[in-house]
């Protein structure tokens, strides 16, 4: 007996009468036969299952009912987003309340931002708001925990959401994973120095996430993350981070470098110790069209001593003593 169906559907909970009931209700025709068939058989998994094509047998239906797993939409955190940019696309893409979403995430969250890894997450139709938001803080959490272990033999939240802030801000500023080590530097180097870090990169926070930052917002916000008004690293993480930011931030390579500017040319940054060398790299920037090709045709010392560090596995590496690290990024 042929049968049409929806390729994702929803099985309510209760007893198999009470979804053979559902279902009939929603045009499926089943009958007694059915319902002993199933009962015999096994029982239906309740939630939004995945029956994988639209016409099928009423025999294959059932095994469908019985056998197919949850049905999982994938949704990605991009390194470098916010909280905020992420909970609306998580609303959009699931059609989950955006109010009830930043609810729970307010609730529960560490910190401002940075609880949830920058990743690619699978989950199931069906997760109400609460549930969604705290299966992704408490998946980011335990990888969180097992980076941490592996680096330093334990883990704490508190100073570990320090690592995770130092590492949003090399988050948005390296143009690559190799550049990260090397912007860690100078991010050590200037709070060594009690310099004010001035990157533009911690006011793209919250829901300035892909805004040009103009001079009036650096005039105009006062909040933590305009680093240009304010020492130290911002109060909390400015947006959500990869592992591999983490790592740079703990393993930053040696450098006296003060300053960066991006290449035009390359896309890459220019990195100078020396004010006047700095003002001489930006000027070079004059009339040149960008390109950004991301390629390093000449790569230095401290390059590929950023390179080094980004390939070597973090259970292979000496990480620096907590209270060394602390004192800098504090």
């Amino acid at each position: 007996m042929p049968m049409t169906t929806s390729k994702i559907l929803q099985i309510p909970k209760g007893s198999t009468n009470n979804i053979i009931s559902y279902l009939n209700k929603s045009g499926y025709e089943m009958n007694k036969i059915d319902e002993i068939i199933i009962k015999s058989s096994g029982y239906i998994q309740s939630g939004w299952i995945d029956i994988g094509t639209y016409n099928l047998t009423k025999m294959d239906f059932i095994n469908k009912l019985l056998t197919s797993k949850a049905a999982l939409k994938t949704i990605t955190l991009i390194p470098g987003e916010t909280y905020y940019v992420f909970i609306k696309k998580l609303s959009r893409e699931f059609n989950l309340n955006e109010a009830k979403l930043f609810k729970t995430y307010n609730e529960f969250a560490f910190r401002k931002d940075g609880n949830i890894l920058a990743d690619t997450y699978s989950l199931p139709f069906g997760m109400n708001e609460d549930h969604i938001i705290l299966y992704l803080l408490a998946q980011s959490d335990k990888k969180y925990q097992e980076f941490s272990t592996k680096i330093f033999g334990h883990y704490d939240k508190k100073k570990w959401y320090n690592y995770i802030t130092l590492a949003s801000v090399i988050q948005k500023e390296a143009a690559t994973r190799n550049e990260m080590p090397i912007v860690a530097s100078v991010i050590h180097n200037r709070l060594k120095k009690g310099m004010h870090l001035q990157m533009d990169g911690t006011l793209n926070y919250g829901k300035y996430s892909n805004e040009v930052v103009t001079a009036q917002r650096i005039r105009e916000d006062e909040s933590s993350y305009n680093t240009y008004k304010h020492k130290g690293l911002p109060k909390d993480p400015v947006c959500a981070v990869s592992l591999d930011s983490i790592k740079a931030g703990i393993f930053p390579v040696k450098s006296d470098y003060l300053y960066f500017v991006r290449d035009n040319k390359t896309g890459l940054h220019k990195f100078s110790k020396d004010y006047q060398k700095h003002q001489a790299n930006i000027s070079a920037n004059i009339g040149v069209t960008k390109t950004y090709t991301k390629v390093n045709e000449n790569p230095s010392k401290i390059d590929n001593e950023a390179s080094d560090i980004m390939k070597t596995d973090i259970t292979k590496q000496k990480a620096p003593s907590i209270k060394d690290l602390f004192n800098s990024v504090n």
